[in-house]
């Protein structure tokens, strides 16, 4: 199984974003010929104003960036894990962060919304305060993919290894990470969670980010890109350079199956008290 993921830098223009999104999937299948593509987070639309992210938002399903990439998998006859898109909730002000899979039919096989709510002031200063526009989800989820069970997250999640653990309790074999780490969190943080929660599930872990900047308001903000995979031994075996690319590499069953039975940690694992 080869697996692709897409680097990009979107911003708040939703029609910019779905024409790069898709020339870029368009180029994965033409370069790459993977089985699964993954896009980042909020590939759609990014910063922008409350009302803005708001227009922006699409009732699933349907929607434009929801049917570009049904129409996108059935076309390619490739898995799509459509990063996260703006949800909107009926009778709600606030959306879903929301992650949608498609088959090679373009049949919807998974929908995960973000479960962990991004509010913090980051080491320079900004404010983020996810959950003032965000509503979370409450479900673990995971997905088959011809026999790789693929589990969902995105993001913040990264740094709550209690869900990770969930989706390795659901049997997953590969976690989509769609994100959009800030600049100043990502240099110190990113790459080594990632590799940390490929190690602690024996997954391959598949994190896709945005890179580059955006305007959030009257601020600019910046995305640390660095999108990656790691596989279950906790070795990054691809890594994305600087600015929007594509980064593919083959997800190995075997070796999934090999690290497992070196360190059975599921066999190990005691629910303690408390």
């Amino acid at each position: 199984m080869k697996v692709t993921l897409v680097q990009m830098n979107s911003i708040g223009d939703k029609a910019a974003n779905l024409a790069a999104a898709r020339a870029l999937i368009e180029r994965a299948v033409s370069q790459e010929k993977p089985d699964w593509i993954c896009l980042p987070e909020v590939f759609d639309f990014i910063g922008g104003s409350r009302a803005e992210k708001m227009a922006a938002a699409e009732e699933l399903p349907g929607g434009p960036a929801y049917e570009m990439c049904r129409a996108l998998a059935r076309e390619h006859k490739v898995f799509i894990h459509a990063g996260s898109i703006l949800e909107r909730i009926a009778g709600e002000e606030r959306l879903h962060n929301t992650s949608v899979a498609f088959d090679r039919d373009g049949k919807e096989v998974a929908r995960y919304r973000k479960i962990h709510m991004f509010d913090i002031t980051a080491p320079d200063g900004a404010k983020y305060h996810e959950s003032a526009a965000f509503k979370p989800g409450d479900e673990v989820v995971t997905y088959d993919c011809e026999g790789v069970t693929v589990g969902c997250a995105i993001c913040y999640d990264l740094r709550f290894p209690y869900l990770f653990q969930a989706l390795a309790e659901k049997g997953a074999d590969l976690i989509a990470l769609p994100s959009a780490f800030t600049l100043v969190t990502g240099k110190d943080h990113w790459e080594v969670l990632c590799r940390a929660r490929a190690i602690e599930t024996q997954t391959y872990f598949c994190a896709p980010g945005q890179t580059g900047a955006h305007k959030a308001g009257h601020e600019t903000r910046f995305t640390y890109g660095n999108s990656l995979i790691a596989d279950p031994w906790g070795h990054v075996v691809a890594k994305a350079s600087d600015g929007p690319g594509l980064v593919s590499t083959h997800v190995d069953v075997d070796r999934i199956r090999k690290v497992r039975a070196m360190i059975p940690v599921a066999q190990h694992r005691v629910k303690l008290a408390v």
